[in-house]
């Protein structure tokens, strides 16, 4: 083949490559600003990636054991109390770090050392700025200051908060591409439904807190403003609650979420260091994909924290759903699922520890697990191991890989996580909080 043939063909063969990933980022125009995000997004990946992953299940298991020495005496304080008038209700490790704190509104950036998992060390806004939401409105070309929009895009770090109860329409995707931010809703009612989700895309350090974030559709894109001085130019969008892409250091806490127009939470394209805690799942099909391509390799860095939260009704599969990776599914109560719990393929590895799995009715599938795309000759050396889960109602786990895979994984030297048992009262405040300023939460 002649150097001219070669070169034309190279060519040919690098623009449908972009071609394909801008289409996969709901990028029409790929231009400087986002080259450069992305070359720096994949940098991020590299120093996020953790090379021992056990260290990190370990690290999230000693704070679990600390936190199970004052279970009961929490239990009891919790029998008759509700969230608003009766003592703190912190029966976790997460929510142990900040929720009995009755000054949390005047310290709201101590919640920037409280996350644990592939996410511990996620500070969000802590060094930056505080920033109120004032007005609900939503501009993609021009956001207005005091609107949510103008926060998101803006190159400094903020934690930003809301001044009242708002319910937040987004026109489009509401795109989260510069670092350092958290949103932060304790203290009101923040809902963002009734349009487009949250994209974050090619960014770092990010904590969204306290939202009730639902009825999100897909939208047709076009031009939205996404930096200070940036306007980029997108495709329809798939309509996720919470889609992260090309992110890491991402932290996603009591959230509520529910029908929304593809998945609740999407983790994809070289995304890593999550943690996904304390949130509330509820009336959904495709609740959480992590890795959308089984060719898309840079996922075998992937890795999240699944921890600590409430999958409850209407639910039907993908709790998560994994493509390569590490996934660490630790003390989350699993109530309702019609086809499965667990699935993947491309051979993630899923450590499941402390989980409560209940087959809701005789009309559901009774195995939480779910092999996509392999043979057993190939998925049975895939390392899915249970840990310490209680099955009820006959759901059952089917494990696959060496036997000696939580050793691997650093199970030898943990100090116990919390069982099985003890999950559904870990999760009881799973969701959006109600806080009042001057109480605990």
């Amino acid at each position: 083949m002649a150097d001219s043939t070669k070169l034309s063909f190279s060519f040919r063969f690098l623009s449908f490559f972009l071609i394909i990933q801008t289409l996969q980022a709901h990028i029409a125009e790929y231009d400087d600003y986002l080259r450069e995000r992305e070359l720096l997004a994949k940098q991020n990946l590299e120093n996020a990636y953790h090379p021992n992953p056990e260290e990190v299940v370990q690290h999230y298991n000693e704070h679990a054991a600390r936190s199970l020495m004052g279970l009961n005496s929490t239990r009891r304080s919790m029998k008759g109390k509700n969230q608003s008038s009766g003592p703190c209700e912190a029966p976790n490790p997460i929510d142990q770090c900040w929720r009995c704190d009755q000054d949390w509104k005047e310290d709201r950036t101590k919640l920037a050392d409280c996350a644990l998992g592939f996410g511990r060390g996620t500070t969000g806004g802590k060094d930056g700025e505080k920033y109120v939401v004032t007005d609900s409105s939503d501009d993609i070309l021009d956001p207005k200051p005091g609107t949510l929009r103008y926060a998101v895009i803006q190159t400094r770090p903020l934690w930003i908060t809301f001044k009242h109860s708002m319910v937040i329409t987004p026109d489009q995707e509401l795109l989260i591409m510069t670092n350092d931010k958290t949103i932060d809703g304790r203290g009101v009612r923040v809902h963002i439904a009734y349009g487009a989700g949250v994209t974050i895309q090619f960014a770092k350090n990010i904590i969204i807190h306290n939202l009730r974030i639902h009825d999100t559709f897909p939208c047709d894109g076009g031009s939205i403003k996404d930096g200070e001085g940036h306007v980029g130019i997108r495709t329809k969008s798939d309509g996720d609650g919470i889609s992260v892409f090309g992110s890491t250091n991402v932290w996603l806490d009591h959230l509520s979420m529910f029908r929304c127009g593809d998945g609740l939470i999407d983790v994809i394209q070289a995304s890593t260091a999550v943690t996904i805690s304390n949130c509330h799942f509820t009336d959904h099909n495709d609740v959480m994909l992590f890795g959308a391509h089984d060719n898309y390799d840079l996922d075998e860095k992937m890795q999240i924290t699944v921890a600590l939260n409430h999958f409850g009704k209407g639910l039907v599969q993908r709790m998560p759903r994994c493509r390569f990776g590490f996934t660490h599914v630790v003390n989350n109560d699993y109530t309702n699922w019609l086809m499965y719990a667990i699935g993947g393929s491309s051979h993630p590895t899923i450590i499941s520890q402390g989980n409560h799995y209940s087959a809701s009715s005789e009309r559901v599938n009774k195995e939480v697990t779910k092999r996509d795309y392999a043979s057993q000759d190939e998925w049975k050396n895939w390392n899915w191991r249970s840990e310490g889960d209680l099955f009820t109602n006959g759901a059952f786990f089917v494990e696959s890989g060496s036997a000696s895979a939580s050793k691997k994984f650093g199970a030898d030297k943990m100090i116990a996580y919390k069982p099985g048992q003890k999950t559904p009262l870990l999760t009881k405040n799973a969701g959006a909080l109600n806080c009042i300023a001057g109480k605990p939460c």
